[in-house]
This record gives C-alpha cells, structure tokens and sequence, in this order.
C-alpha cells in the first residue's frame, strides 16, 4: 500500500524567524494580504512583527481580527466578505490554531466557491488550490501552521468537525520562537499538551508509518522533556525553542498519520461547551490511551521510552502503566489534570457527544474500535 506525505514546501524556524518572510514573499509576486489574527494580538502588538515585515517589503495588508478561541463558520464567512472587499490576493494567518484553521477555510472556499461544511464530508474533496497561504505561528501547541486539518465549530447544532484537505498545506509556514515568550502560562501548558496528544495518537494510528512513527516519537521526547520547563518560566529560549520543534514534528505525525478518539471526543467538547482544545485533550489523553493500549500494547511501551522512563526491567503491561501514570503525572504538574463536571460538563450531554465523537473523522484511524457506551464510560471516566 503505498503513502502519501504532506507537508509545506518552505518553513522558517527558530529565533526570530519573521524576520526572513518578507523576502520569501518578495520573490513570488504577491501583493496584498488578508491578516487573519484575533482582536487580542493585535492590542497586545504582536501583529505589528508581522505588518512591519510586509510594510519593509512593499507588500499591503487588511487585518480581520475577528477568530474565537473555537473558530465558527461565520469566522469563515466574515473574513470571506472582507477578503472580497479588500481586493487581496493572498492570505496570512497570525496566532495559534484557531487563527490558522480560520484562515485555512477563507483561502480553500474562496477559490473553490461553497460553504466550508462541503469540505468535511469526506477527505481531500477540494478541486482546486487554496488562495496563497502563509501562516505564522504564536503558540507551540496545535501544528496547524504545517498540517492538512482544520476544525471549525458549527453553532448552530453545537457540533465541532474536521475538514481534511490536502490543499490546506501553506506555502510558507513560519514557526519564531520568540513570538512565543509572551505566551501565558495555561497556554503554554494547553497547547504543549495537544502537541503531546498529536504525536501520541499519531504514534498509535492505524495509518502510522515509519515517517510518522520518527516525528511522533522525537516529539513526545522533546514536549516531555521541555513542558514543565517552559510552563514554569516562559522566557527559557531554550525549552520555547525545543517545544516549538516539538510541535511541528507532532504535527508532521499526525499529519499524514491521524489521530484517534482523543481528538473526537475533545471536539465535542469545544462544540457543546466552548471548552479549551487543548484542555480537553490533557484530560482524555490518559484515559483513552488506557482504551487503546488493549489494542496496541507495544506502542505503548515505546512511548513509555520517549517519555524517559527506563522500561528495562518492566514487564509490558508495567511500562504501559508508566506510561499513563507519566501522562497524568505532566499533565498535572502543568495545571491541565481537571475534571470535566468543574468545567461544567454534565451527563445529560455524554451521549449526545459520544455519538458525534464516533461520527468525527479522527475515530477512523483509532487503534481499537468503541462502542457508543464505551465512548461514554471515557467521559465518565474522567467527570
């Protein structure tokens, strides 16, 4: 069976980055970009690393600031009138997932017409090239900047779905570790944990290859080894600079590899209660790993070993309990380990989700196949 790898064909990364990107653009013949960014980092000035490198190069710009946190199809519809308006030819996402996803459903509708929900029925169902994309990232957490997916929140029916789309792919991605710095602590600790989720569900796809295994496994290795560090000192260069490669090589996992339940499950979550992603992430992470590793035992035991935990003496079943236990024990020391019933999340839902979450096209590579109640016995698990 043959495979198919996805990926941009240029990245800029490390310190200071940005710096090198109105060049990049120079040199192909673009003239105005729409900004796609939430109100938030603009106030702060973050936006103005990126205007100033366009203004530098000559290249003129729109700014929609309008991303939610869980990015809405009306999001998708707002910075399509504005792009129309503006006369742009292409554009740029600035921030963390949900500035990218946004930007990702404004560049693949306006070149291939319809409603983003047309994209999630399937897989790789646009004809045509997205509008030029390039995206900037601010956080080291989801890889949207690099990967095929976006997820968009209908809010109308309170579902949240991914669109799969190899045509998502940016032509530039832009991943400066020092747009990070300012990252608050819970941000730092939410996205690190959906970077670990990412290469975990990667590693125990059902469609992993050895591409996916090698980035899914340096990148558990780098996120454990540089989280705690970077959560509890945000301006550690060195562990923002690790994590920001962590992240990406998670992203070039899951990618082309998929995830799992985590995924779906989580995306409920934000659909119904507009909960955090990458929260709903730490939370499920360990729990459905412990549904999975029935299934995939001896991944899990390479897991075990990334996180650095000397398996040697170990029977299987004990390194896949390490394992967890490591899963939990981070994602308690970073601030994430939280039950769903103080979030708000109440049982009446769990059914409701557990059928949407076993409809979501990340269920379809999970190792080891739920039933509806086995779903919901998950979320239980962790109210």
């Amino acid at each position: 069976m043959s495979n198919v790898f996805y990926m941009p064909p240029v990245t800029l990364m490390g310190p200071n980055a940005i710096q090198s990107l109105g060049a990049e653009l120079a040199s192909k013949e673009l003239k105005k970009a729409l900004i796609v960014t939430d109100g938030v980092l603009v106030e702060v000035g973050l936006v103005s690393k990126l205007t100033d490198e366009l203004t530098a190069h000559n290249l003129d710009y729109v700014i929609y600031d309008g991303v939610q946190p869980n990015p809405t199809e009306k999001n998708i519809e707002d910075g399509l009138t504005l792009l129309a308006q503006s006369n742009a030819d292409f554009v740029i996402s600035f921030g963390g997932g949900s500035s990218h996803d946004t930007a990702k459903g404004i560049a693949l509708v306006a070149a291939n017409g319809g409603h983003i929900r047309d994209y999630s029925k399937g897989v790789h169902l646009s004809k045509k090239p997205q509008l030029p994309l390039v995206t900037v990232n601010t956080t080291a957490g989801t890889a949207s900047e690099m990967t095929v997916f976006a997820i968009i929140t209908n809010q109308e029916d309170e579902t949240k779905y991914p669109v799969v789309d190899k045509h998502f792919t940016p032509i530039i991605a832009v991943n400066d570790s020092e747009l990070m710095v300012a990252m608050p602590k819970f941000l730092t600790a939410t996205t690190g944990m959906d970077a670990l989720t990412h290469a975990v569900e990667a590693y125990v796809s059902t469609a992993a290859t050895p591409i996916t295994d090698a980035a899914a496994i340096k990148a558990i290795e780098l996120i454990v080894n540089n989280l705690e560090a970077v959560v509890a000192n945000g301006q550690d260069r060195e562990a923002r600079d690790a994590m920001q490669y962590g992240e990406y090589l998670a992203g070039m996992a899951f990618s082309n590899a998929s995830l799992g339940y985590v995924h779906s499950m989580a995306h409920q979550l934000g659909g119904v209660y507009d909960l955090s992603h990458g929260l709903c992430n730490a939370i499920l992470l360990a729990e459905v790993s412990r549904f999975n590793a029935q299934q995939v035992p001896e991944r899990f035991v390479d897991i075990a070993k990334a996180m650095g935990i000397d398996t040697a003496a170990m029977t299987q079943e004990q390194a896949v309990n390490a394992a967890l236990e490591a899963i939990d024990a981070l994602s308690e020391k970073v601030g994430t380990k939280q039950r769903l019933a103080d979030l708000g999340v109440t049982e009446d839902k769990l059914a409701f989700m557990a059928q949407n979450a076993l409809n979501d096209a990340c269920s379809l590579t999970n190792p080891r196949k739920a039933s509806l109640e086995e779903i919901i016995n998950i979320f239980k698990a962790r109210m």
